[in-house]
Parts: C-alpha cells; structure tokens; sequence
C-alpha cells in the first residue's frame, strides 16, 4: 500500500512538472525573444526631423552631444532624433505628406513655402508650422576669388551687383553664377537684385517688381550667369572636390565661405554686395500634423533648448554661423569670423527687409523671364541593355527633369542613340514643345548597341550650329554602358568640343553615368573637356538626379 502511494505521488509529480512546462515554456521563450528583440532593436525615435545639407557637420555634432544627456520624456520614452538630410523642397514635400515632425531648412522661406502647400493639398486655412526658433544666422554673400576681388577695389571699396554686371560684361573670360530660385542662396540673392533694381532697401511691392526698369535690371544682370545649380554646398563641394575653382565668384551664404577656405587650396573672400543682403536664418520647426505625440513635443522642446544653451551657441560660431545669442561676440577669441577666413563680422553694412510671401512668390515666378535663358539637349541611351526597371526609371527621370524647368521659353530637345542616333525631338521652346517631349520619353523603348559618341557629337554640332551666345548651352547625356557603335572617336570629339567652344558658342556637357556599368572614364573626359560634371545614378537615384540637373537650367 505505502508502495502504491509512493509510486502514485512520483506520477502526480511528474505529471505537474510536465503540465508546468508546456504553459511555461511558450512564455519563457516569448520573454526570451522579447529581451533578446530589446537588446538589437534600437527604440523608436521620438522625433523624426528633417534639415538642409549644409549644417550636416554643425547639427551632427550637436545632435550628438543632445543624446549624450541621455533624456527621456514623461513618458519615460528615450528622447531620440532620426535626423534625415535633404534638399529644402523635397523637405517641403514630406512635411506636408507628415512623414517628419519637425524641419530645419536654411531659411524660414521653405516655412512660408510649407503652409502654403499644406493648404493648397488639403484645401483648408490655417498652418502646419508651429512652433519656431532661429538658432543660426548668415548673411548671403558673393563668394568671390580674392585675386578678382582685389582686382575689382576690394576691400577698399564696396562692390555691388552693378559692379558684376560691369566686369561681366567687358571680360568675356569672367564667370560667375547662383542657384536656381528652388534654392534659398538662389531665391534670396534674385530678392537683392530686384531690390536693387528697385533702388529700394525695404517694402519691395508686386509694382516694384514688375515695373519695366526692374525686370530690365534684373535681366542685364542674370544675363551674364554662367549657368544655375542645384544648391550653394553643392558648389563648394564639387570645388573642393575638384581642388580648384572654376568660378571667379557664386553665391553663398557667409559660413560656407568660412568652410571653403578651411579646406581649399585657394582662397575666397566675402563679398557684401553694396545695395544690401538678406540672411538664411535656419529655423528649426514643429510640424502640428495629426499625429504628432507629446513625447515628440517634448522632445522638440528639449532639443531647442540644447541647441540655443550657451555652449551649443559657441559650437554654432566654431562651425562659421553667427549665433542667435547676439550676446556673444563675432570677434572674440577662437571666433572663425575673422579677415584671414575671408569674412567681415562688421558686415552687412546694409540687410535688405524680407517682402512679403506674395512678392516672393511674384519675384519667384518672373525670375523665369528674366534669368539667362537655356537651350539644352537631353542624350537618352535607349540600347538593349535599358530594358526594364531601368528604362522605367530613366523615363520617370526624364519627366521630373521637363517638369522642374517651369520655364516655356526654355528650349529642350532630345536624342536617342542605340546601335545609332535615332529619334530626335528638335530644341524648341517649352511652350511648344513640352507635350511632344512628354509623349516621346513615355514612348521610350530599348534595344541594339551603344552609339554613345556619335549621339553626343550629334547634339553638339546641332548646338554649335545655332549659335546662340545669348542663352546657356547644354547637353544632358546618360548611358548605362559602354561605347560599342560609333563612328565618331573620344578623342575626335573632345577636340572637337575643345575648338567648337573655343570659337563658337560654349557647350557645357553634363553626364550621368547610369548602374555599374557605365563607363565613367569616357563619360568624365567628355564632361572635363566641357566644364561639365559627370554624376553616378542608380535605380533609386536616377529621378532625383533628374531633377536635380533641371536646377541649372
């Protein structure tokens, strides 16, 4: 009987133990899992912001100091920023599409420019920005070759925008240029032409701006732009990239002037233009979308603080901005505002009264008929190896660079080469033409060789042959491979591009080297002995390099 109970209780035993491990181990590995997921996966960031590529290194370093304090909201969430560098306009889209909580652009522009584009998409009144805060200053200023800044009376006189259009126009060799309007250097320095076209410092109006004296004004003097581009950071890199300067002067805000020439091997000088400038001021703003949370809020909240703390104001003035604290001085110890970075602290003399978003809007939308007109040539290789995804994405590239030059003077043509140069749609003005170029890139098709020469070579002569020394002549070219069907020889036709620009009208060649097969050598001798650029594009990157390239036009 004992026996029988022993042997009972060891089954009770047994069985318990068994019952307790198949409703335990489900939980076990749940909560091993769950640590296991804890320890790689970082936690969600509270604040997805976005910013403008020039402060990469002065918001890196600051950012990183911010989460170094380890801070967590009410919530008990730890406060981190995903922070994402882009270009102002594409940080206005996702803004708008709620994809960022938060924006820090270079210029309080692009909040203006996001409200407005939220109501138009969402037809209702109000704001998304809320909350703003500067915390970084600088003023824009022609960045100038200080051997051509000396030769022009700098820095013993003041030199103006009538000053560049003087040099420009009796030196056939001086070269010059700024962005587009889609940048904020480019839409703030067209701002100070107008003003000074105007003769006025404060209160532009919509007459001011269209009056006749001002457009002429204003068109004399873009007329000497060497070409446009797609942003001022964008210029100092390649310079700096390339280890000279191509350009006798561009322009730039201040800092960027500071940045150059704590890099390269010749050195620039700030110039202040004489009828006045305007200031990037580099806001950073919350977006009141619907889903914005408090521990975003909070977050927010915390990260101005830090960046407007004394100690992060000095990291400001280190990195070549003027802090938002006006109490610190620009010329103190260790300041980088100084005579040997090319920079005058004392300087603007004269800051121009930022008009009102409808005037920005006027300003931005003449600058079309007064900046230096284009005629531009789009190269398409259309050969076997295009098809697909990649044909796909070259034609949604194609259409984002028709649609970002808003201009129907503008001339655009294009040629298709395969096996050999095959269909083309003449250079006309956009006006005309814009629907036939839309219904030959959605008709794009692939297939045969790579006629990659004798196609460039096509699209030049027919350049060369206008001869149009009024307007910026260009020739867009993108290929996936290899030069295999020619007639026409490398060499041939950089000799030719090197007399035909020497003694006919200038042709800038840009070339985009599509995938990993391109062939990047022959494609940056072709750009080089232009004065273009040669790009890498990807499956991903080809839309947006599109559209990038459109900018200097």
């Amino acid at each position: 009987m004992q026996a029988q109970r022993s042997r009972t209780n060891r089954l009770l035993a047994i069985l318990i133990a068994l019952f307790l491990l198949v409703t335990a181990l489900p939980f076990a590995c749940w909560w091993g899992v769950s640590r296991l997921r804890a320890a790689v996966t970082p936690p969600e960031p509270t604040l997805r912001l976005a910013y403008s590529p020039e402060k990469r290194e002065l918001l890196g370093q600051l950012l990183a100091e911010f989460e170094r304090q380890g801070l967590r909201t009410t919530s008990g969430a730890p406060m981190r920023v995903a922070a994402v560098e882009m270009l102002p306009e594409r940080m206005v889209r996702l803004a708008v599409e709620g994809q960022v909580d938060a924006v820090c652009p270079d210029s309080s522009l692009w909040l203006t420019e996001t409200d407005q584009r939220w109501r138009e998409t969402f037809l209702r009144d109000g704001v998304l920005v809320g909350e703003a805060v500067r915390f970084a200053i600088s003023p824009v200023v022609i960045a100038m070759r200080e051997d051509v800044a000396r030769s022009m009376g700098y820095p013993d006189r003041p030199i103006g925008w009538m000053d560049i259009l003087e040099r420009a126009q009796t030196e056939e060799t001086f070269s010059w240029s700024h962005a587009s309007t889609s940048t904020a250097s480019g839409l703030l320095a067209t701002l100070a032409q107008f003003y000074a076209g105007a003769g006025k410092t404060r209160g532009l109006t919509i007459e001011d701006a269209t009056a006749q004296s001002t457009l002429d004004y204003v068109a004399a003097v873009e007329a000497t732009v060497r070409h446009y581009g797609e942003g001022e950071l964008a210029t100092v890199e390649r310079a700096l990239e390339e280890g000279e300067l191509r350009l006798d002067a561009f322009v730039v805000q201040e800092q960027l002037v500071v940045y150059y020439n704590g890099r390269g091997s010749d050195r620039l000088v700030a110039v202040y233009p004489a009828e006045g400038t305007l200031w990037e001021d580099h806001p950073l703003a919350l977006l009141e979308h619907a889903d914005l949370d408090n521990d975003a809020r909070e977050t927010f909240q915390a990260l101005k603080r830090h960046l407007l703390s004394p100690q992060s104001q000095q990291v400001v003035l280190q990195h070549g901005y003027r802090p938002a604290d006006l109490s610190i001085p620009l010329t103190g110890e260790g300041s980088p505002l100084t005579a040997a970075n090319g920079v005058d602290p004392t300087q603007p003399k004269t800051v121009l009264q930022m008009p009102s978003a409808a005037v920005v809007d006027v300003v931005r939308d003449v600058w079309w008929y007064t900046k230096r007109h284009t005629n531009v040539f789009l190269v398409v290789d259309t050969s076997g190896s295009m098809q697909g995804d990649k044909l796909e994405n070259a034609r949604l590239g194609l259409q984002a660079f028709v649609e970002g030059i808003r201009g129907d003077q503008e001339r655009v043509g294009m040629i298709e080469f395969a096996s050999e140069v095959g269909r083309t749609i003449p250079l006309d003005e956009l006006g005309r033409n814009r629907r036939a170029l839309e219904q030959a890139i959605a008709d794009l098709s692939a297939g045969g060789n790579t006629a990659l020469l004798d196609a460039i070579g096509a699209a030049y002569g027919r350049l060369q042959s206008l001869g149009d020394a009024e307007r910026i002549n260009a020739i867009v070219v993108m290929t996936d491979g290899r030069e295999n069907a020619s007639r026409t020889r490398l060499r041939e036709l950089q000799m030719r591009i090197r007399d035909g620009n020497a003694r006919g009208v200038p042709v800038v060649v840009f070339c985009i080297a599509y995938g990993s097969d391109a062939d990047l050598d022959t494609l940056a001798a072709i750009a080089e002995t232009s004065g273009g650029q040669v790009r890498r594009g990807d499956l991903t990157s080809i839309e947006e390099l599109y559209r990038l390239i459109s900018t200097y036009f």
